[in-house]
């Protein structure tokens, strides 16, 4: 049997206040950028959002988003294979010409974070592969629709409501049997729709409606999830039960996650959303040989 799979996803947030790295990115271009960078240190994946879902986040309306989310697509894309053939749907123009810094000849795999439908949609068109819904569609019903006819790949989190009242006192009987139980119900409604289940990978939504002690007990319990049949993608990078773990505040916080990284791997999470793709590669890496 030969060495367990992996995959990085970079985080390129198009946002003013996203919890890490908030405003580092926050025009296309910088995210266009940022992206290729990432591109460059291995991502196989790059997850682009215009609306932060840190706790106590306040909604961004439809067409903001679209104005961030869209011109980033186009403008990584368009470092790939230039001149890019389709044309933005909301703006004119796009990210910058990054070909001169055109990271390598494979082009990383293109997700969008979002649970507004029209989104989903719209980036879905300009050459995503994959959307990254922290609602499991309960957010905009219509998402459910969007999947369905589009059957992109599909990451299907947990989440405790929505981001400004979801780290409210979260309770569970048992977190890894309600999140198991929640997993079973999405996907049957998934697959009653017309999502094939082999686009869809599971979440736990760390930090989602969350103590550190349900944090800790769904990481170590991610093998639990993959009885599923589908693979599992952790989001720990900078996370806060990092911090209740360690005392490093978000800044310090990159050696923590590449140890809750290596751990979620050998405890079967095959994907990883980080913001440092190079150092989470070389984690797996040796992960991967030490195992």
């Amino acid at each position: 049997m030969g060495p367990a799979p992996f995959f990085v996803m970079g985080i390129v947030n198009v946002t003013p206040d996203s919890f890490s790295d908030g405003g580092h990115h926050a025009t296309p271009d910088a995210a266009v950028a940022h992206g290729l960078e990432l591109a460059a240190q291995g991502a196989d994946i790059l997850d682009i959002g215009g609306e932060s879902t840190r706790p106590f986040a306040e909604p961004l309306p439809l067409s903001d988003e679209l104005l961030r989310v869209l011109p980033v697509i186009q403008g990584i894309l368009a470092a790939f294979f230039p001149p890019y053939a389709k044309p933005p749907k909301v703006l004119e123009g796009g990210g910058r010409d990054a070909s001169s810094i055109l990271p390598s000849p494979t082009p990383p795999v293109l997700s969008v974070d979002t649970y507004k439908s029209e989104v989903a949609r719209q980036a879905l068109e300009a050459g995503a592969d994959i959307v990254n819904d922290v609602s499991a569609c309960a957010f905009d019903p219509g998402l459910l629709d969007v999947v369905a006819q589009m059957k992109p790949g599909y990451v299907l989190m947990h989440s405790l409501g929505r981001p400004a009242t979801m780290q409210v006192e979260p309770r569970y009987d048992d977190v890894v049997a309600d999140v198991f139980a929640f997993f079973e119900s999405r996907l049957a409604m998934l697959a009653k729709a017309g999502l094939p289940e082999d686009r869809v990978v599971l979440d736990p939504g760390i930090g989602f409606g969350k103590t550190l002690a349900h944090n800790v007990a769904l990481i170590r319990n991610i093998g639990k999830f993959l009885t599923l049949g589908r693979p599992v993608l952790m989001g720990l990078s900078n996370k806060s039960f990092l911090g209740g773990l360690s005392g490093l505040g978000v800044a310090d916080r990159a050696l923590p996650t590449q140890v809750a990284t290596a751990l979620a791997f050998r405890h079967g999470a095959s994907i990883h959303r980080v913001h440092r793709a190079a150092d989470t590669r070389l984690t797996l890496k040796l992960a991967t040989e030490l195992a």
